[in-house]
């Protein structure tokens, strides 16, 4: 059975209810966000648009708890944004849409995949704490609608930084890009909740998970209830998705849900996906062979590993590759954060 995001008690749900908002004429460096009127403005976009292009220093976006309804964009030039909510859950505030790859255009066509995200970062160096970010896209209302892919959050751009946030939705709800394939981008994740069912944390971004919980929903099957990731990650690219002291858990029933497939992107065969989970808690939902083809390609040709993991859902047998000590130590949130300019977000 699939959840859908279940908005906050009491509070309405305004996005949809208002039309574009004027940007806020101010110097100042923090704008309000309050679905009941009692801030600087009632939805999330305008907030964003009020964020002067080229911005070099944070910005902050506090948003009241509230259910905000309308496709958020956060464009390259507008970097820096510090989005938090201000509820004691991060349940208390969220931000969602309800576009699938499918759902037509107001203007004529269909969103595509990457159309569909709710959130779509481009601007560097954002964070975002304490706030559910979500698809509620209803596939069973749907049924028209044949592709399932709705897409919670897009990232694209590099360091960005999540802390206490939850990414609800069903396939494809994170979706961890770069703005092409040659180009390196960085996320970074502590204490998070991702929940979906297809290939759910998804893309060729460098993203470290830190003790995040990851949740498989049940899609009724009693052989296969869908994959948590499919990483494209470019072989050039040492660092893909690492989840590192995380809880994966799941509706599902026992040893139907796999880890991961190898995702090639138009058949890109410089595509290698790198996954590797450490350190962390496997439930029962888990396959004892816990990594599959994608389609043509063999997932035994992506670098997948795990190491020292533990629950119903662990195990080591010739289907799962296991990192050395020595390996292990180079694959950490540090070594895939660091890059270049040394970045460590959350200190």
């Amino acid at each position: 059975m699939r959840r859908r995001v279940v908005l906050a008690a009491g509070v309405a749900a305004i996005g949809a209810l208002t039309g574009p908002q004027p940007a806020v004429a101010s110097t100042r460096r923090r704008i309000v966000v309050a679905a009941d009127g009692r801030g600087d403005v009632t939805n999330v976009q305008a907030a964003v648009d009020a964020v002067p292009a080229g911005n070099a220093e944070p910005f902050h976006i506090d948003v009241r708890p509230g259910a905000y309804h309308g496709q958020v964009i956060v464009p390259a030039d507008k970097p820096h944004i510090v989005m938090r909510g201000l509820g004691r859950r991060p349940g208390d505030v969220v931000v969602t849409d309800d576009r699938a790859n499918g759902t037509p255009k107001p203007g004529g066509g269909t969103w595509g995949t990457s159309g569909s995200a709710s959130v779509t970062l481009d601007g560097a160096d954002f964070t975002a704490e304490n706030l559910t970010l979500s698809n509620s896209f209803d596939e069973a209302a749907h049924p028209e609608i044949t592709a399932r892919q709705a897409v919670a959050v897009l990232t694209r751009a590099d360091r960005i930084a999540f802390r206490g946030v939850r990414f609800v939705g069903n396939q494809d709800t994170l979706y961890v890009n770069s703005r092409s394939s040659t180009t390196v981008a960085r996320v970074a994740l502590e204490d998070c909740y991702v929940e979906g069912d297809v290939d759910f944390i998804f893309g060729r971004a460098t993203a470290a998970f830190t003790r995040c919980h990851i949740h498989s929903l049940d899609r009724g099957s009693d052989s296969n209830n869908g994959y948590v990731t499919a990483a494209s990650t470019s072989i050039s690219n040492p660092y893909g998705l690492l989840f590192d002291r995380c809880r994966f858990t799941g509706d599902a029933a026992p040893g139907t849900v796999f880890l991961g497939r190898p995702w090639h992107p138009s058949n890109d065969p410089d595509a290698i996906g790198q996954t590797i989970i450490r350190d962390s808690v496997l439930d029962a939902h888990i396959k004892a062979a816990p990594w599959t083809d994608f389609g043509t390609w063999p997932w035994r040709e992506a670098r997948y590993f795990e190491y020292r993991n533990r629950g119903p859902g662990a195990g080591v047998n010739d289907d799962r590759p296991q990192l050395t000590r020595e390996q292990a130590g180079a694959f950490t949130p540090a070594g895939y954060l660091a890059g270049a300019d040394g970045w460590r977000p959350f200190c």
